[in-house]
């Protein structure tokens, strides 16, 4: 069994052998926290977007990357506490849409399959999870669709809220793996 723990420590500070990062199938980061993965993690931003960029990414899969490692320089001190892996979980298909329930649960089954042979052939045992895009005050928070749905008759998908819809999808999808340690970073105004 999996264990889940809830942190507001953040996550590019993470020891974690594999980093996940709810993301879009457009290739835009807005969030502060994927921007700056963007530039700690090139490699991982480059086949992201151009798996984007040739229309490969579906909304409800994962991309999973294996970073590659540094053998020489002044990069190789860092390298130990930086992730193996990073899991993209493409969760919207824009950056101001929020994610929906059916997204999630198909991104987090691929999360899982995926999971499964890292966890008994490369040893994988501690993953991070980045929370914040998957809340939806955070992704519509400058959304301009909410002010034009007043005028008009768009019907705007279901918010999804943290504590009733998200998190019992993460636990139901990553409490079954074995031996693994699930570190769930939120933010600082949710509680824990």
């Amino acid at each position: 069994m999996a264990s889940l723990q809830l942190t507001h420590d953040p996550i590019l500070n993470s020891s974690a052998q594999l980093l996940i990062l709810p993301v879009n199938n457009v290739g835009i980061l807005l969030d502060p926290i994927l921007a700056r993965s963007k530039d700690l993690y090139p490699d991982n931003y480059q086949r992201y977007y151009c798996a984007c960029r040739d229309g490969s990414l579906m909304v409800g899969s994962c991309l999973l990357h294996k970073r590659s490692r540094e053998q020489a320089g002044l990069g190789v001190s860092s390298n130990g506490s930086q992730p193996s892996y990073i899991a993209n979980l493409i969760i919207s298909d824009h950056p101001y849409h929020p994610t929906r329930s059916r997204w999630l649960t198909a991104a987090l089954i691929d999360l899982q399959q995926q999971l499964v042979p890292l966890i008994r052939y490369q040893g994988v045992r501690r993953i991070a999870l980045l929370a914040r895009p998957l809340i939806a005050h955070y992704s519509q928070k400058n959304s301009a669709q909410n002010h034009i749905a007043d005028n008009a008759q768009i019907t705007t998908p279901t918010v999804l809220e943290w504590h009733t819809d998200i998190l019992p999808l993460i636990t139901q999808h990553l409490q079954d793996l074995p031996k693994l340690r699930t570190d769930i970073h939120l933010p600082k105004d949710i509680s824990i």
